[in-house]
C-alpha cells in the first residue's frame, strides 16, 4: 500500500493551519483543514501533556494515524490537515475515531461522496 500523504514538520505549517484553516471539533478530536498548493495531502498530529503521560500521548497518535489510513484513499486534492488529540482520544478505538474523522472531512469538503 503506497503512502499518499506526508507529514507536516515545520512549525510555520502548523501555525498556518491554526490561523487560516477551518476548525471542526468533537470531544475526542479537533481537525484543522486548509487547502495547500502542493497537490498532496499533508497531515500533522498534536497531543499536549493534558492528554496524559508519554504512553497515552503515543497511543493517541497511533490511533489517529490508523484512523486516517482507513480514510486516506477517499481524499482528493492537496490539503493540510492537523489533528489535535483531546482527553477522550486515548479511550477510543481507531474505528470509532475513523467515523469522527469522516464527519469532519466531509464537512470540510475534503471527501466528496
Amino acid at each position: 500500500m503506497a503512502i499518499t500523504f506526508t507529514t507536516l514538520n515545520r512549525n510555520a505549517d502548523f501555525h498556518r493551519a491554526y490561523r487560516r484553516g477551518k476548525v471542526y471539533t468533537n470531544p475526542a478530536l479537533v481537525s484543522y483543514v486548509t487547502k495547500n498548493r502542493a497537490g498532496i495531502c499533508r497531515i500533522g498530529i498534536t497531543t499536549s501533556k493534558k492528554i496524559g503521560n508519554a504512553v497515552e500521548r503515543n497511543r493517541s497518535r497511533r490511533v489517529i494515524r490508523a484512523a486516517f489510513r482507513a480514510v486516506e484513499s477517499e481524499i482528493n486534492g492537496g490539503w493540510d490537515i492537523v489533528f489535535v488529540a483531546r482527553s477522550k482520544t486515548k479511550y477510543l478505538k481507531s474505528t470509532q475515531l475513523e467515523a469522527i474523522m469522516l464527519t469532519h472531512l466531509k464537512q470540510a469538503g475534503v471527501i466528496t461522496r
